[in-house]
């Protein structure tokens, strides 16, 4: 899967953009970023490349559902993830969980 069509299957869950939106946003939203490469090489060579991605889901509450949506998402296209526990982000006054994914 490639980053626009990650971008795409988040977008039919919550409205969702790269990085940020550029005005606010009403809780529930997605936002997604390039974290890096994760290849697999050997003998100098890369033979896979994988890019990792954080995908940022930000609610007004500790929303199991919504972060039940996401993972039934990653599952259903053979995404594996990790989740990291949710943080409430006092000064916007949201909670955020992010999920760790690699694109190959």
């Amino acid at each position: 899967m490639t980053l626009s069509e990650l971008a795409h299957e988040l977008n039919s869950l919550y409205p969702t953009r790269y990085s940020h939106f550029s005005s606010a946003q009403e809780p529930p939203f997605i936002c997604y970023l390039d974290d890096g490469s994760n290849n697999f090489y050997a003998d100098n060579k890369v033979f896979m490349e994988g890019a990792l991605v954080n995908i940022e889901l930000y609610t007004k509450t500790k929303d199991f559902t919504a972060e039940k949506k996401i993972k039934e998402m990653l599952n259903d296209n053979e995404i594996p993830y990790e989740q990291s526990p949710t943080v409430f982000i006092e000064s916007e006054g949201v909670f955020q969980c992010i999920f760790s994914v690699t694109l190959i």
